[in-house]
């Protein structure tokens, strides 16, 4: 049996959004268009502009609408940051930018930072030897000090979660907040698996505000199992990739180099 991928990131977020238990974790997001760009920037003052089918973090564009007068919009692109005084002007641009491909607007969260470094998690959920759901590894992913997006492939450095969190939760809110992450993955999982039922793993990225609230950002169904390696538990990764190869991504000699 062949495992599922759903590239669209709008029709996994359509499919969460029928959840009520999922939505309060979700951020606004829509399908992109003039008075949906302009009505969401003036409602939340920052939004990420986000190719439907994109990978890596590739297209992922960070736009801020200036509290200074004159200033107009902040548009930033892997290190590219530009400034467009009119709306009329930014969404031209990103009009030529998308170039005919679909794209979604969504709620910018605010991230929580690591010496100064914006961070998110990726928490992998696979179908285990009894093939049911079990939140297999959690850890952190590190900006690249001039770039918005966490991706590894974008210059993000994974990381322990347990790093990352030592400035905002003491140990002993971290783990109610690490079970807190592993329960809202599983629930995506089986959400997801209702309309696409050959999933077998999927990678879920999760923004943290100030307040500790999780956001999902997004639902990766081809996620990266090599990561965990950069973790201190080794354990964590052999996990995820004994799983893998369980149900068939890898052949079980099979490694990377």
């Amino acid at each position: 049996m062949s495992i599922q991928r759903v590239k669209s990131k709008w029709a996994k977020t359509k499919i969460m959004l029928k959840s009520d238990y999922l939505r309060q974790y979700m951020p606004a997001t829509r399908l992109f268009d003039r008075a949906t760009l302009q009505s969401m920037l003036n409602e939340y003052g920052m939004i990420y502009f986000k190719p439907i089918n994109g990978t890596f973090g590739n297209g992922v564009t960070r736009i801020e609408r200036s509290t200074t007068p004159g200033l107009g919009y902040r548009y930033q692109l892997n290190t590219k940051i530009m400034y467009f005084p009119t709306f009329e002007q930014l969404y031209q641009r990103l009009v030529r930018q998308k170039k005919g491909r679909r794209h979604i607007v969504q709620k910018g969260i605010h991230l929580l930072r690591h010496q100064k470094r914006r961070f998110d998690i990726r928490v992998m959920v696979q179908k285990d030897l009894r093939n049911e759901w079990e939140a297999t590894g959690i850890i952190g992913r590190l900006a690249h000090p001039g770039k918005i997006v966490t991706n590894y492939h974008s210059g993000g450095t994974p990381m322990a979660i347990e790093r990352l969190m030592s400035g905002h939760a003491t140990l002993t809110e971290l783990a109610a907040f690490k079970n807190r992450l592993r329960k809202l993955s599983i629930a995506i999982a089986g959400n997801l698996e209702a309309a696409y039922p050959h999933l077998k793993e999927i990678g879920v990225d999760i923004a943290i505000d100030a307040k500790l609230h999780p956001w999902i950002l997004e639902v990766n169904t081809l996620p990266d199992p090599f990561i965990f390696r950069k973790l201190p538990d080794q354990s964590v990764f052999h996990k995820v990739y004994r799983y893998a190869v369980a149900y068939g991504r890898f052949k079980k000699r099979s490694r990377r180099p």
